[in-house]
């Protein structure tokens, strides 16, 4: 197979290029040192919206990372009240993505949109945990064939302006799928089901839709990790 040279861009930030590439050509009219600034952002803000194809493993059970970054935090914690799911704190596995990231998100499971709910917030620095509970949200409550529940949020951040979430209730989705994306850097939240250990460490890189956070069928002790 002949490796890809260049990555997809994702239709969403299109109209953005075009903006930074007009403001680009302003700016070369106006003084050359501001056109080349305007390029190198106009080349960032294509790099952002890239939307590479992943390789997702296909076995039954596997939790697969919905979003590239840094796995920044591994707690428990209670799942968005607005969801309707019951409110005892299950482990939370946080993945934080910053503005070299690929933003586009990964569905983490094979599974049914019981519900999806949406909460007006602030814009705290998406690194913080109280980003979780004050940040604008958009929560997803994702039920498996075999009936585990269970939740990702998509939460911006201090940068990012504007959640995008095309699933709807009732739909199912495939492990590895594209459900939504994040403007400008952000985090994604997994809410696993009870007993469910994850199998990533904190400062631990994920890739969405490749990176293994955790498995259903698994009794394994949650996994530790240390800088090397």
């Amino acid at each position: 197979m002949t490796p890809k040279v260049l990555c997809p861009i994702h239709r969403a930030g299109w109209p953005f290029i075009a903006i930074f590439a007009a403001a680009t050509v302003l700016l070369w009219w106006l003084w050359l040192p501001l056109g080349l600034m305007g390029l190198v952002l106009t080349l960032w803000c294509a790099y952002f919206f890239r939307d590479p194809d992943r390789v997702t493993p296909l076995r039954a059970g596997l939790v697969i990372s919905p979003a590239d970054g840094v796995v920044q935090m591994i707690q428990p914690a209670v799942p968005p009240s607005e969801l309707g799911l019951d409110q005892r704190p299950r482990t939370r596995i946080s993945v934080f993505m910053n503005v070299f990231n690929v933003h586009v998100n990964r569905a983490p499971v094979d599974a049914e949109v019981v519900a999806s709910a949406y909460r007006p917030g602030k814009f705290l620095n998406a690194a913080l945990d109280k980003a979780s509970d004050e940040n604008e949200r958009q929560s997803l409550w994702l039920r498996t064939p075999d009936g585990q529940d269970i939740c990702t949020v998509q939460i911006a951040g201090l940068v990012a302006r504007r959640i995008i979430c095309w699933t709807r209730v009732g739909q199912h989705l495939k492990a590895g799928e594209r459900f939504g994306l994040i403007r400008f850097g952000s985090r994604v939240d997994v809410y696993l089901p009870d007993g469910v250990q994850p199998l990533v460490s904190v400062g631990q890189t994920a890739i969405a839709g490749e990176t293994v956070l955790a498995d259903l069928r698994s009794e394994e002790a949650a996994r530790l990790g240390e800088m090397r």
